[in-house]
């Protein structure tokens, strides 16, 4: 089984990191250190120092003074559930789950996990099957309905939810198939652009403009790891569309935040103006659902030439699944995980892992892709494509092995969590949250905007050296 050091060197050298830099690397701590048979913990660690590193990196590439990178497992693994330890003027998180949210049975014995978070997801899920939006009422609705045709009919309702596969029907999807053809990140040129001058500035990324279209854990996590190393960081929204108010507060760290409809001809005139002094472009929209609005990686390569363009989708951009939505939750659910943890448990049902960690870890390895095309375009020039998954970061979890023994550990306590949070002020009151756990000796990590409500922002980038 590889160790933690393993999987960091082979993130690192297959994204075309100099060997030598691994040396700055420390790495803390032993698993199992929360219950799961999956090597979560390990891929948070790994994830995490791979961005500390690549911040470490481009700092030497600025002119900086070589530092070391300390990751901490526990850390690690307490800032991949940051949601969970937040607390706003000392009030814990809210029910993280909507009321008909969770995992049901289907007529065939078998098992289906529904996410109704957003209110139009849960009234698409009513509607199909005609009930109330109570648990006993959409209980008795599925008992009518076999579980992978639910599923399929659900999506083609424009509902979000995913049907429980062992890990052995899932590896003999063609989704499945179509993933073991790509890579865990994809780092692709796609244009021509003379190289980009590296900023002035105290940090890893001072004068680094970021765009964030994305909403939830996953994309949100990679600005908010890109802010925590010195970069502009501008989360752009809908004014219209919904939002979970804790998710936004946890990783509107650090970062500005504007409005822009880009159903309408203004919002994607205000976006094209942000995109067009960017330095990094990241998106959480399902493939091709920005291109329709003229902001495809190509599109912007065009309005930005030099652009780093980062896409992140649920299950790959290829396959017959590439357009379909997803969750970590859900990804978990189909793609073997929660069938394979809960016979682990001895469980005769699903079991979650114990951390969103489908959705931090792809945070993590997506601000390390951004920072790693980043090194190329000084580099080579070009403009730069750069893609991951959630269902392709599982498949990497996968690979990791599992764990004998290790759904006994014990889960964190609170009390253990208290020395890796810090205070802050913010627009919603005071933040007690996670720090972030990559602790660069130089240029240590921190935020220096506090978080804000969505549209705090003008649409528009601070001054920069």
């Amino acid at each position: 089984m590889q160790t933690v050091r393993d999987i960091l060197t082979d993130l690192w050298t297959q994204a075309g990191g100099e060997p030598a830099m691994l040396e700055a690397v420390r790495l803390t701590g032993e698993e199992p250190v929360l219950p799961s048979s999956f090597r979560v913990v390990a891929a948070a660690q790994a994830a995490v120092a791979a961005a500390g590193l690549a911040a470490a990196h481009l700092w030497r590439l600025r002119g900086g003074l070589p530092q070391s990178v300390t990751v901490d497992m526990r850390h690690a693994a307490i800032e991949c559930r940051s949601e969970r330890y937040l607390t706003v003027d000392d009030k814990p998180p809210p029910p993280a789950w909507d009321a008909i949210a969770g995992v049901y049975k289907t007529g065939d014995d078998r098992f289906v996990r529904l996410h109704t978070n957003f209110p139009h997801h849960r009234d698409s899920i009513c509607k199909l099957l005609d009930c109330k939006p109570e648990r006993e009422a959409v209980q008795a609705a599925l008992m009518r309905w076999k579980g992978e045709a639910f599923e399929t009919a659900a999506y083609e309702a424009g509902c979000v939810v995913s049907f429980m596969r062992s890990p052995q029907e899932w590896f003999a999807h063609p989704q499945a198939e179509a993933l073991a053809r790509l890579p865990l990140i994809s780092i692709e040129r796609i244009g021509e652009a003379p190289p980009r001058p590296w900023r002035g500035g105290d940090r890893p990324l001072s004068g680094l403009r970021v765009l964030d279209l994305s909403r939830v854990i996953a994309g949100p996590v990679a600005g908010r790891t890109l802010a925590a190393h010195g970069a502009d960081v501008m989360r752009v929204a809908s004014p219209n569309l919904p939002s979970i108010p804790w998710l936004v507060i946890d990783t509107g760290r650090g970062k500005l935040s504007c409005f822009a409809d880009l159903k309408t001809e203004d919002g994607r005139t205000c976006l094209r103006k942000l995109l067009s002094q960017a330095d990094v472009f990241s998106q959480g929209y399902r493939p091709q659902a920005l291109a329709a609005l003229g902001f495809s990686p190509q599109d912007a390569a065009l309005l930005s030439p030099g652009i780093v363009y980062v896409s992140l989708s649920a299950y790959g951009h290829l396959g017959p699944w590439a357009e379909r939505r997803g969750f970590d939750s859900l990804v978990q659910t189909s793609t073997g995980f929660n069938h394979a943890e809960g016979q682990a448990a001895g469980l005769d049902g699903p079991k979650e892992l114990p951390m969103q960690i489908l959705d931090h870890a792809t945070g993590y390895l997506m601000a390390f892709g951004a920072m790693m095309a980043r090194v190329r375009q000084a580099r080579e020039g070009g403009s730069w494509h750069v893609r991951l998954s959630l269902a392709q970061t599982g498949r990497w979890l996968w690979n990791l092995g599992r764990l004998s023994g290790g759904l006994v550990a014990p889960d964190i306590k609170p009390e253990a969590v208290a020395p890796y949070l810090e205070q802050s002020d913010s627009g919603f009151g005071t933040l007690r949250a996670v720090r972030h756990s990559a602790m660069l000796s130089r240029t240590p990590a921190a935020w220096s905007r506090p978080a804000v409500p969505l549209g705090h922002d003008a649409a528009e980038w601070p001054a920069r050296d």
